[in-house]
């Protein structure tokens, strides 16, 4: 039988009660991100993400540790370009069009960090450390990365680790809100099963206009303020809609409203198509699901 730690690196990934589990696997060398690791995930989201019977995704790591950042060894060759493969993985992962929940135990150091900071959530065992390290190696941390980290914990919090390199405890990167919760080992498992669970029990409209609204600052080269300033010009702010949500959605025999595919970004005229999609259906059902409310 193959030993963990003899196995090649390998993103290994499993589909199980509507949630995708994908496991960063490299324990030797604490489960540090290859680059044919790095070229990988695009692809993987990209067949998850169509996936009807995937709902939600989870990224952990193998064993004890999350991901300890770039396997520098691997990246060592003519013509590859290490950061430009990490930043690909990570928009792939930002652009998940289902929630995303990083599950990050031990080490989540440098790449960690960037993949477990491009999730939508993060739980971590309470003996986590976190780091962004590339003060240590003497390079530029991506820009759209820079934003995102920026945008979690506050352009303080993300300056001291950018500056430093330090790494932080649980506590701290609970406090900056790099992560949401913390929990002792014996009870992560548990939480995020129980959490996953709630997660696809939920309206996928409400997730994916959701997560169309906050995907758009993150975008390259968008600033921070790009997003805000477009909704102010439209009035309804945080109930926008994308522009295609009524392709996007189908009404079952039973008229209730389900997503059968990503959102895009949102938009005023997408909310009030969607608006009249719905006028023309006044079933309970259907205004439950778009308003988020679980339908009866």
């Amino acid at each position: 039988m193959e030993s963990p730690n003899t196995h090649p690196p390998r993103l290994r990934h499993t589909v199980a009660d509507g949630v995708a589990t994908v496991v960063i696997s490299n324990p030797a060398k604490r489960n540090a991100m290859t680059a044919d690791m790095w070229r990988a995930l695009p692809e993987l989201l990209g067949e998850l993400a169509a996936d009807p019977a995937v709902r939600a995704l989870v990224l952990t790591g193998e064993g004890g540790t999350f991901c300890a950042g770039a396997d520098i060894s691997s990246l060592r060759l003519p013509g590859e370009d290490p950061q430009a493969l990490a930043v690909r993985a990570e928009e792939a992962l930002a652009a998940f069009p289902k929630p995303t929940l990083a599950v990050v135990r031990g080490y989540c150091v440098g790449g960690g960090c960037q993949l477990a900071a491009a999730c939508d959530l993060r739980f971590a065992e309470s003996d986590t450390l976190f780091g962004v390290t590339p003060a240590k190696l003497g390079i530029v941390y991506p820009a759209g990365s820079t934003r995102r980290l920026a945008a979690l914990v506050g352009p303080a919090a993300a300056k001291y680790l950018l500056f430093s390199g330090e790494l932080i405890d649980t506590e701290r990167a609970l406090r900056t809100g790099l992560v949401e919760e913390v929990l002792p080992g014996d009870e992560l498992g548990r939480r995020a099963a129980d959490f996953t669970r709630i997660l696809v029990s939920r309206s996928q409209l409400t997730q994916c206009a959701a997560k169309g609204v906050h995907r758009r600052p993150h975008g390259p080269g968008r600033v921070l303020g790009g997003a805000g300033a477009r909704q102010r010009r439209h009035r309804g702010g945080g109930r926008r809609l994308p522009r295609t949500a009524h392709a996007a959605l189908r009404l079952d025999a039973r008229s209730r409203l389900t997503p059968v595919a990503p959102c895009p970004e949102p938009t005023a005229r997408g909310y009030r198509r969607t608006k009249r999609l719905l006028a023309r259906n006044s079933s309970t059902r259907c205004a439950g699901a778009f308003s988020g409310e679980p339908a009866s």
